[in-house]
């Protein structure tokens, strides 16, 4: 397909990007810290990190991992932490050391949280306190030898020896070291590595940098491997899309996306560090009170969120009483934002939602709308730069002009492969190095991608993906259910919500019940909203459960 996109480009973006100026992500972050090492980097409760503070932590602990876990190259280092300033050091001192990081959703259960340790060989784990019950339950069925253990205090104690070994002391009580042997504060692990000499690794565009998990097509959970090479590609992309209305060095970015998820990860972390912006990490978005006062405090340039987020924001009073004069970006993904939420958000901060287009697998970013969109438009924009896109029919062709096709995207963002799943990797990528997406789109004449449909089971939930394969299986193994299937369904607040419908095996079987063990074995926003139970479930002639009737059931 010939680029026609290029001619909507706003005025200044390249049609392609230099894929040589870093050859890391560790380069990306050490050239940051030298332009702008007394600038504040991170800020999280009130304590401030400068982009100086932070290399030298980063470097602590890359050391930690080298000298006193003597760790190999290429080991897989899981980081089970909502947004908090251990996040950005552990992360970044994990890959200088040369490791593979492993995001891992902190609220995940212990079913969900077994699975991606063992599928990935995590042999080391970082995680806050707050979730340390939850590893402490899997610990033993899991190839982990090593815990790093955070404390959201202990980081206001960096530069005061009494205090951090109060802190220290706290953490060893709350996880007595009989329950997790091999547990170690991360404030002790900085000390350590502080005291030993770091060896630089080999770090290139080909190295890989995250396991990072998802349901892909399938449903299983799997881990896109995610190189340097793609990172810093698609930063390289993110960076020139939006550097005509950013300056270095100047920007206040709001990071409220848990930097674990694709999207926050390279668009928050990524692109503006790279930029050398004050990062505002936020813990609790949904404590949306506390999270108003942190934007009082500061004023913002910079708004990344999704709209579940930008909803719960613009029905809260206090929310438009903020000084707005600042904001120069907002920019959504994770899940289409809704036109009346666009058009809420603009009426109070006077800035329009710029939405954006991704996938886990292309690290993530895909397309986005010109910064320079007056209003809401309703599509997911233009290809980013050194990204093509073809609309395929159902047998593989080109789709004609103006007509949907199914959207393969190829480009230096795209992964290498799906982790130990070769067959997997083959479906998903053809032989031309085009990613299989499963979202149906239309272009128009002047390049705009608008989606139409996309992969027929996928449910998404205030942004994060859910496949119904798994909340089946889930389900099923419950000893009252004899058939189960999961749709979702339109809901005002995330977008869509889990529905479930469910044949009983025995009559006792409530929908309290059947809630409180989802709840047990599933992250909240897998938990199912409405359960309906039916004598039978409609299915295909060989006996498939047929998920799109229901769906029509419901809109009918």
């Amino acid at each position: 397909m010939e680029k026609v996109w290029l001619q909507s480009y706003e005025q200044g973006v390249p049609a392609e990007i230099d894929l040589t100026r870093y050859h890391s992500i560790i380069d990306v972050f050490e050239q940051s810290v030298q332009k702008f090492g007394s600038n504040p980097a991170f800020q999280n409760m009130g304590k401030t990190l400068s982009y100086a503070e932070t290399d030298k932590l980063v470097a602590d602990f890359a050391s930690f991992l080298q000298n006193t876990l003597k760790l190999p190259q290429g080991e897989r280092v899981a980081i089970m932490m909502p947004n908090v300033l251990q996040y950005p050091i552990a992360l970044f001192g994990a890959l200088k050391a040369g490791m593979m990081v492993v995001n891992t959703n902190p609220l995940y259960t212990p079913r969900e949280l077994e699975h991606q340790l063992n599928d990935s060989g995590a042999t080391t784990i970082v995680v806050l306190e707050n979730f340390a019950n939850t590893l402490e339950l899997v610990l033993p069925r899991t190839q982990i030898k090593h815990v790093i253990i955070a404390n959201i205090g202990e980081m206001f104690g960096t530069l005061k020896g009494g205090l951090m070994n109060f802190v220290i002391r706290k953490i060893k009580k709350m996880v007595p070291e009989y329950r997790i042997p091999n547990a170690i504060a991360f404030q002790t692990a900085l000390k350590q590595g502080a005291a030993q000499s770091f060896r630089p690794v080999a770090l290139n565009r080909d190295t890989p940098a995250f396991l990072q998990y998802t349901g892909g097509t399938t449903g299983v959970a799997k881990g896109a491997i995610l190189s340097h090479g793609n990172i810093c590609a698609n930063m390289l992309q993110g960076a020139a899309w939006i550097k005509n209305q950013l300056r270095e060095g100047k920007e206040t970015v709001i990071a409220a996306l848990p930097l674990y998820h694709i999207f926050a990860l390279t668009v928050n972390l990524m692109i503006f560090t790279q930029a050398g912006a004050k990062i505002l990490l936020i813990t609790n978005p949904r404590d949306m009170k506390s999270f108003i006062g942190d934007m009082t405090k500061n004023k913002i340039s910079v708004f990344i969120g999704v709209n579940t987020l930008f909803n719960g924001m613009v029905n809260r009073p206090e929310f438009a009483g903020l000084d707005f004069s600042g904001l120069k970006l907002t920019l959504g993904g994770g899940m289409a934002t809704q036109k009346a939420v666009a058009e809420k958000w603009k009426s109070i901060t006077g800035t329009p939602i710029v939405e954006a287009y991704g996938l886990t697998e292309a690290s993530p970013g895909v397309s986005c709308n010109p910064l320079n969109i007056p209003a809401y438009t309703g599509s997911i924009g233009l290809p980013v730069p050194s990204t093509d896109i073809e609309l395929r029919d159902e047998n593989g062709n080109p789709a004609a002009q103006g007509q949907p096709g199914e959207m393969w995207v190829k480009g230096p963002q795209v992964m290498q492969g799906y982790w130990q799943r070769p067959e997997e990797t083959a479906k998903a990528i053809d032989a031309r190095g085009f990613l299989e997406t499963g979202d149906i789109a239309v272009m128009d004449e002047k390049g705009w991608f608008k989606l139409v449909d996309r992969k027929k089971d996928l449910i998404v939930v205030s942004g994060f993906n859910v496949y119904p394969n798994e909340i089946e299986e889930v389900v099923a193994h419950h000893d009252k259910v004899l058939e189960v299937a999961c749709i979702g369904v339109p809901n005002e607040k995330t977008g869509e919500a889990l529905k479930l419908f469910v044949v009983k095996k025995d009559a006792s079987l409530t929908q309290e019940e059947l809630t409180a063990f989802c709840r047990s074995e599933l992250t909240a926003y897998k938990v199912p909203k409405n359960i309906e139970f039916r004598d039978e479930l409609p299915k295909s002639n060989v006996g498939k459960i047929l998920r799109r009737e229901l769906r029509d059931s419901e809109q009918s």
